[in-house]
């Protein structure tokens, strides 16, 4: 039978892990969707990585008790391999996508980026964290969709020269997918001298990346990556690039 679970951040615990109290919107469709009752068995899953087998002992008007009955095997295990994927920022519902499909696939952390040539430009700091709070939540929603326990997190968008200049750190590789200039996905892998096991990927705008930030990107270490010979849209090339490296370094067979 498919678990029915529900997402309880940490804070939501109490300090023994032997209960947790559901809010707002995971305690509504426990009640108002799949209306359940008190003694039912369900899962809650911290977005940390773990998971509890659990029952209802309490349904209220806006939150649900439940009692820890132990820790369960998550749904589905996470990627041996802790990928960060780096988009420029896209206009409309692109961004949503892509942030939907890479939490399925299962990357760990995701990063809008600031670029030269990105679809869009952020009004304030109150524009961006709006944008934020929006992915998290469809980061939320695919990571239960996909029986994760660990939701990625979505930080705030970040300008390109800080994040080429903060990703070259020990035992991580970064890699900057682009439309030129860069060796095939063939020839990046046959060059590593071990498989990572944490990569950061950066994925261009429609319009690509500038020469002065390839040129920076090289300056900071960066592997730059072409994928075939067709122009792909921004958010097919993210989406690609996530498949082939869980393909090449983590655990999509």
């Amino acid at each position: 039978m498919t678990r029915r679970r529900f997402y309880a951040p940490p804070s939501a615990f109490t300090s023994d892990r032997a209960g947790v109290t559901l809010e707002a919107d995971e305690a509504r469709h426990l009640r108002d969707v799949l209306r359940l009752k008190s003694g039912d068995e369900i899962y809650a899953f911290d977005g940390l990585g773990r998971e509890f087998q659990c029952t209802i002992t309490e349904i209220g008007k806006n939150s649900a008790k439940l009692t820890v009955l132990s820790e369960a095997t998550p749904a589905r295990t996470e990627s041996p391999l802790s990928l960060t994927v780096a988009v420029a920022l896209l206009k409309g519902e692109k961004f949503d996508l892509v942030t939907q499909k890479v939490t399925e696939l299962g990357v760990t952390h995701i990063v809008p980026v600031m670029t030269r040539l990105a679809d869009i430009r952020l009004r304030d700091a109150n524009d961006a964290d709006i944008r934020v709070q929006r992915w998290q939540r469809i980061a939320l929603e695919a990571a239960k969709q996909s029986g994760r326990a660990l939701v990625p997190e979505v930080s705030k968008p970040v300008p390109f020269a800080s994040l080429v200049a903060r990703s070259n750190v020990r035992d991580q590789r970064s890699v900057m997918f682009s439309e030129r200039e860069g060796q095939s996905f063939s020839d990046f892998r046959m060059n590593l001298i071990k498989s990572p096991q944490s990569i950061v990927a950066l994925v261009g705008s429609e319009g690509g990346w500038t020469d002065e930030e390839i040129s920076l990107a090289r300056e900071h270490d960066w592997s730059i990556v072409t994928l075939s010979g067709r122009t792909l849209r921004a958010e097919t090339a993210a989406i690609t690039a996530t498949v082939l490296l869980q393909h090449a370094f983590g655990d999509l067979d």
